[in-house]
């Protein structure tokens, strides 16, 4: 019988990448640069929700933003007109960053006068979730129409998000979603994980979100 070297790729790729996040992580918190990663399903209201924060932050924090997507530019294009230094990068059909992908994008936005930089990450629940960015921390957005389920469909991306933001609360009437179930089945994953109601379109609950970022940015620079 012929004998097979199994490789095990995947483990190896995994293993890099952490090492190069940790790396990554270690040279922001010295330049005082908080990095938040942003995840969500296509559809769920990140660009909205990142220009109403940016609106409301611009004043206080110097942000800038990485738009990532598979192709084209229209987020970066949406982002830029809130007057903040917005960068689009094209993952060449990959479905997620990793961290020296990260690394390649906070070269070009230049974080040298940048508090808070924002990593808008690929719309997916599934692959970005298995990549550590080097992000100081990481948040996601579950949009209401999505349902309450989610967190046990998907349940590596819930176990690593630090905030998820529960968003489209304007339209809960409409749709088959209890919020408490969700808020369970998230810290089924993570007890750690605080869960924010937000409505990203009419402003609903989007100061309890602020100020959770305001606090994450301050506890990075002082720690």
């Amino acid at each position: 019988m012929k004998e097979y070297k199994v490789l095990e790729i995947k483990q190896s790729v995994f293993s890099s990448n952490d090492r190069e996040a940790e790396r990554l992580r270690g040279e922001l918190k010295e330049k005082g640069v908080f990095l938040l990663n942003l995840m969500s399903s296509p559809g769920s209201g990140k660009t909205t929700t990142l220009k109403r924060t940016i609106a409301a932050l611009k004043d206080e924090l110097r942000i800038g933003v990485m738009e990532a997507d598979i192709d084209s530019e229209v987020d970066a294009k949406a982002i830029s007109e809130t007057g903040v230094k917005a960068i689009q990068l094209h993952t060449g059909g990959m479905c997620h960053l990793d961290a020296d992908m990260t690394r390649q994008g906070l070269e070009g936005l230049d974080t040298g006068d940048v508090d808070l930089a924002i990593l808008e990450n690929v719309g997916n629940l599934v692959c970005p979730a298995e990549f550590d960015t080097g992000a100081s921390k990481n948040a996601m957005i579950l949009s209401v129409p999505e349902g309450h389920d989610k967190p046990l469909k998907y349940p590596l991306m819930f176990s690593i998000v630090d905030v998820v933001l529960i968003n489209k609360m304007d339209v809960l009437p409409y749709f088959d979603f209890d919020l408490e179930k969700c808020r369970e089945y998230v810290h089924m994953r993570n007890p750690k994980a605080q869960v924010i109601p937000i409505c990203a379109k009419t402003g609903e609950g989007m100061e309890d979100w602020y100020q959770w970022l305001r606090d994450q940015v301050k506890n990075w620079k002082e720690n």
